[in-house]
């Protein structure tokens, strides 16, 4: 047995006998899905566009460049085509059986929904949600992947996804929501994240009960505050929670 295999009946344990887990997650959660990332070196960050991805991904270049936008948004964030894994899965199986509260989350792909969970805080939104800017309608996801050019309502106004982009604050219920969730916690479970996105990564501060567990392919800043570190992938080791 390795010492990871160790590690991860250590979590199985911490699992069984927690009542109200916390799951906060990023970009790992839903790579195994097939969505690239942004920050590894195959991720969308690393790759070349007419214009970097971090500039694309804000609000000055969507209010700005909004059919530049639009054509970078459409090939590389639909996640419609992309399922749920394992892990996706045996989270809504464990808010299930009364075992975890809340998933947090900084993916924008609505896969933690459509695997079962009901109790997500989508700290930077979702793209499966847009709005229009003018009128403040609701629209669908395809509304805006399956046409072309800049998306607009039936008033005139312009269709934004429901993501936060560069420049623009984060949703003050959610947060709130997403901090109370985790400071009740019991079980503090963080994966697939490497903890370097601000503000969304200092919410783990607020957790001050019970063990907190990170796991993640490589090391994260908070190693040194967690109780319990896996670096492994998230399917392998929630297949065996």
């Amino acid at each position: 047995m390795t010492v990871n295999d160790e590690k991860i009946g250590e979590l199985r344990e911490l699992v069984e006998k927690s009542k109200r887990i916390v799951f906060f997650g990023g970009a790992g959660v839903s790579t195994e899905s097939g969505i690239p990332d942004f920050r590894s070196k195959d991720g969308l960050y690393n790759q070349k566009y007419d214009y970097p991805p971090e500039e694309i991904l804000s609000h000055t270049f969507f209010m700005r460049k909004t059919e530049e936008f639009y054509k970078f948004y459409r090939d590389k964030l639909d996640s419609r085509k992309f399922e749920p894994n394992i892990t996706h899965y045996r989270l809504a199986e464990l808010e299930k059986e009364g075992r975890l509260s809340a998933v947090v989350t900084q993916n924008i792909d609505g896969l933690h929904q459509r695997a079962g969970s009901e109790k997500v805080y989508e700290l930077h939104g979702s793209v499966l949600r847009n709005y229009c800017m003018k009128c403040r309608r609701s629209y669908k996801a395809s509304d805006v992947f399956d046409c072309e050019g800049v998306p607009r309502c039936s008033c005139g106004g312009i269709i934004k996804p429901d993501v936060v982009l560069y420049e623009e604050p984060l949703d003050e219920k959610t947060v709130r929501g997403a901090v109370k969730a985790i400071r009740e916690a019991d079980l503090l479970i963080i994966g697939g994240t490497s903890l370097t996105v601000y503000p969304a990564s200092s919410y783990i501060t607020y957790f001050s009960g019970g063990k907190m567990v990170l796991v993640n392919k490589s090391k994260t800043q908070y190693d040194n505050i967690a109780d319990l570190v896996i670096y492994k992938g998230l399917g392998e080791v929630f297949s065996n929670i």
